[in-house]
């Protein structure tokens, strides 16, 4: 048996370019390579593993198309980061009907310490009545609000986080989870549903009370897939939809 099948808990059949893979998430988790920063080349990986280079790039193939990698043309593969332009809206897909969205803002509504309900210490994996941090917040698009967030979290690994905090923070929240709290997003699943807008959220998205709105709740997930944010949003689709891709 190999040097790195010994390493890993992985089954004995994985293929090789898997268990690499694995190492290579465990120390993305352990903050051996932090988000934004270059890993080392394919060479020096293949020497530190004792692996060939090819297995190597299977590997990193398939931690880019996860996107916890990023490549870069002559530059090399860096961790993927949520403060990039290119991914800090990854996790939102709604878009204005006539282009590309453009001119997000936001607006926090509250952040505050409660005891978890008990749907979201289900979700969130924690016990009924652990501490949890709420957060509201309208989300426009070209001075319109389209979005009203419902977001919960665990209150453990985001201790000190603020309304203030959140409002001063240039970047998306997921950057500042990234860069502040040494939490990274990774995944998420998401529930769609069609509902009718009533109280707060009819106020907040100016829309009257009835109107139809998209609730898309998402659970994100870091390493191990492990729960952080539990995410329930009202979107307002009279000018926006919402585009997935599917491959």
């Amino acid at each position: 048996m190999s040097t790195v099948a010994t390493e890993t808990a992985s089954p004995a059949f994985s293929p090789l370019y898997q268990q690499i893979k694995a190492l290579m998430v465990r120390d993305l988790q352990a903050g051996v390579w932090r988000p934004g920063e270059a890993i080392p080349s394919e060479t020096e990986l293949a020497v530190r593993f004792k692996v060939s280079q090819g297995t190597v790039r299977k590997a990193i193939d398939e931690l880019a198309t996860e996107n916890l990698l990023v490549r870069r043309q002559g530059k090399g593969t860096f961790v993927a980061t949520h403060a990039e332009q290119t991914t800090q809206f990854r996790f939102l897909r709604l878009q204005p009907d006539d282009g590309v969205a453009s001119g997000t803002q936001r607006r926090f509504i509250d952040c505050r310490r409660l005891r978890a309900p008990a749907d979201v210490a289900r979700a969130l994996g924690l016990r009924s009545g652990d501490a949890a941090i709420q957060v509201k917040r309208v989300l426009s698009l070209r001075g319109s609000p389209v979005v009203f967030d419902e977001i919960w979290l665990p209150a453990a690994p985001f201790k000190g986080l603020t309304a203030e905090k959140l409002s001063g923070y240039r970047g998306p929240m997921y950057g500042l989870f990234e860069s502040e709290f040494g939490v990274r997003m990774i995944r998420a699943e998401e529930k769609i549903r069609a509902v009718a807008a009533e109280g707060q959220a009819a106020e907040l998205l100016a829309v009257p009370v009835g109107a139809p709105l998209l609730s898309v709740e998402r659970l994100s997930l870091t390493y191990g897939d492990k729960p952080v944010e539990l995410r329930r949003g009202l979107y307002n689709t009279a000018a926006h939809h919402y585009r997935n891709e599917l491959s």
